[in-house]
C-alpha cells in the first residue's frame, strides 16, 4: 500500500499537527495513566484500522514497559483478565466514543461506569484522549498513511 500523500510535505500539516501534538501534551500531563491512554490509543486504532497509529502506539507501549500480552489482548478486553477494572471501563468508554455512528453512542451506564474510575478531570482527559486518537486516526485513514516504520519517540 502507498500513501495518497505526504502530510509532512505540505505547508499546512505541520502546523495543524502542531496543536493536535500540544493538546496531547495537556492531556499527558494529566493524573490520567499513560498506560490506559496508550490503551485507548490502540484499541480506537484497531477500531479505525489505523495501521500509523496502532504502529507508534504499540511501539510506544512496549517502549514504556507494557507487555505483549496485555498489547495483543487489548481486542479481546472483555474476555481476558489482564486488564484492571479502570481500564477496563476507559476500553468500554473508548469503544462507544469511536463507534458514534453505530448509532448507540455512549449510553449512561457506559458513562457510569468510568465516571467510578476516573475523577472528573481524569475523565475529560480520557475523553479528549478518546476524541484525539480518533482525529489522527481519521488524518491517516484518509491519507492512507502506511504503519511499519515508526521508530520509538520520533514524534516527541
Amino acid at each position: 500500500m502507498q500513501a495518497r500523500i505526504n502530510p509532512f510535505g505540505t505547508d499546512f500539516f505541520p502546523k495543524f499537527a502542531k496543536y493536535m501534538v500540544s493538546a496531547h501534551k495537556v492531556v499527558a500531563g494529566t493524573a490520567l495513566p499513560a498506560t490506559t491512554a496508550q490503551l485507548v490509543n490502540i484499541r480506537a486504532s484497531q477500531i479505525n484500522g489505523c495501521s500509523g497509529c496502532l504502529d507508534m502506539h504499540i511501539k510506544e507501549a512496549e517502549h514504556a514497559g507494557e507487555t505483549a500480552l496485555r498489547i495483543n489482548l487489548v481486542g479481546a478486553w472483555r474476555e481476558t483478565t489482564v486488564y484492571t477494572e479502570p481500564e477496563r471501563a476507559a476500553l468500554e468508554l473508548t469503544e462507544h466514543g469511536t463507534r458514534l455512528a453505530d448509532g448507540s453512542g455512549v449510553s449512561d451506564e457506559v458513562w457510569e461506569t468510568a465516571a467510578k474510575h476516573y475523577d472528573e478531570e481524569q475523565l475529560m482527559a480520557l475523553v479528549a484522549q478518546i476524541a484525539l486518537i480518533n482525529a489522527f486516526n481519521r488524518f491517516n485513514v484518509m491519507t492512507r498513511q502506511v504503519g511499519g516504520n515508526y521508530e520509538v519517540g520520533q514524534l516527541h
